[in-house]
């Protein structure tokens, strides 16, 4: 496969470099982290010149853009400064809407995120469940009571769940499915809704720009109309989409990795050791040289499945594998990378630089929508399917 931007992709990838190293200043970035904000005014701003749902319809104010612009952007604004990019956190998992929701359901969210006026938020995980969620079913339970659901139970980690405007829950709507998953829905409950709660988790390591939360639902009623997709489709919608929304998070870790490098790499010219630059020290040089070959490996294996999710999408199998592969590695290269470059900055970069922040921030990469086990063992699984053998 060969692969290289196409002009007007590399205008957004300018355009997107020129608006982060214009906004993201580190002093942003600091106050951010500090005080646990979701940078709503960047939000905004990015907004305005198209950066937020870039591959939503332009039927409902998006730019109908793909996957592979998604990266340039996740890339660019990350290499930047990785918290101050948590703007793109306020997307989260828009693009459900349009690829499940019916028109009304588009024409009332859709556009509003586009704007920057909203953000929105997807529930899955539960205290006493994670990666298992599908497998032995969800406690947060859906119950039909004439034109209404009823809703009660609780989600955790939940990214924006304070801030987003609404929040699609899934739900056990069929508790004697089995296996489980094949019993789970999507449903829209908007904010303010008698009976739901949230709440901020913090202290936590990094990722403090998009905040998480704890949500609460006690016998939350929601028009059977907010039902998103279809009844007990929605653990297959969610996982079908997580092919797409992968990718861009590989980017992002790339991002946060191409900034430490080109960080280390000026530094290392001028942090003097035994009179001369570290540049000189021939352990230095294999650091970065490692550092190059692990951030040009990974965003090959990013670029390759965002133009795969866009030109082979039949070919869904093949695209589930390469993208997890990609958010995998992704991920693993970026916390390589940061930390070689704090070890490279030496004390500085411990205690006075931002390398340390963006060392925090890149850690939940192996950790959202699906961690590094899970993505690796899909890769095993549609490897061993490929020779006709089943784990």
């Amino acid at each position: 496969m060969e692969f290289e931007l196409t002009e007007e992709q590399e205008d957004i990838k300018n355009a997107a470099r020129e608006f982060a190293e214009k906004e993201f200043t580190a002093e942003l970035g600091r106050k951010i982290d500090e005080k646990y904000e979701f940078p709503w005014m960047l939000y905004r701003k990015a907004a305005k010149l198209g950066f937020i749902g870039g591959s939503l319809p332009e039927e409902h104010g998006g730019q109908g853009l793909g996957c592979i612009e998604d990266c340039i952007v996740a890339e660019e604004f990350n290499r930047v400064d990785s918290t101050c990019a948590h703007l793109l956190s306020g997307i989260g998992f828009a693009a459900l809407v349009p690829k499940f929701g019916t028109e009304e359901q588009n024409k009332k969210y859709v556009p509003r995120i586009c704007k920057g006026e909203i953000v929105c938020a997807m529930a899955l995980t539960e205290p006493n469940h994670g990666s298992d969620a599908g497998m032995v079913g969800l406690e947060t339970t859906a119950v039909k009571d004439r034109n209404e659901w009823v809703i009660n139970g609780a989600k955790t980690y939940i990214t924006c769940g304070e801030e987003a405007e609404f929040v699609m829950v899934c739900c056990q709507t069929d508790p004697n499915a089995q296996p489980p998953y094949r019993g789970v829905s999507m449903i829209i409950v908007e904010k303010g809704t008698k009976g739901f709660d949230t709440n901020s988790l913090k202290p936590k390591l990094g990722f403090r720009g998009a905040p998480q939360a704890e949500l609460s639902f006690d016998n939350v009623r929601i028009p059977l109309g907010n039902l998103l997709g279809q009844e007990n489709r929605g653990f297959h919608q969610i996982m079908s989409y997580f092919d797409f929304s992968r990718i861009p998070i590989a980017a992002g870790a790339i991002g946060i990795a191409q900034g430490a490098y080109e960080s280390s790499l000026k530094y290392s010219t001028q942090r003097e050791q035994f009179f001369q630059p570290i540049a000189n020290f021939q352990v230095t040089q294999f650091k970065i040289a490692e550092m190059a070959t692990k951030i040009e490996t990974a965003r090959l294996l990013t670029y390759k499945a965002a133009w795969l999710v866009e030109n082979k999408p039949e070919q869904r199998r093949l695209v589930t594998k390469i993208s997890s592969m990609a958010k995998a590695y992704a991920a693993k290269i970026s916390k390589e990378v940061t930390d070689e470059a704090i070890q490279i900055h030496g004390g500085v970069g411990y205690v006075d630089s931002d390398i340390e922040r963006h060392y925090r921030d890149t850690r939940i990469n192996d950790i959202i929508e699906g961690t590094g086990e899970i993505q690796k063992y899909i890769v095993a699984r549609e490897c061993y399917r490929e020779i006709g053998f089943s784990v």
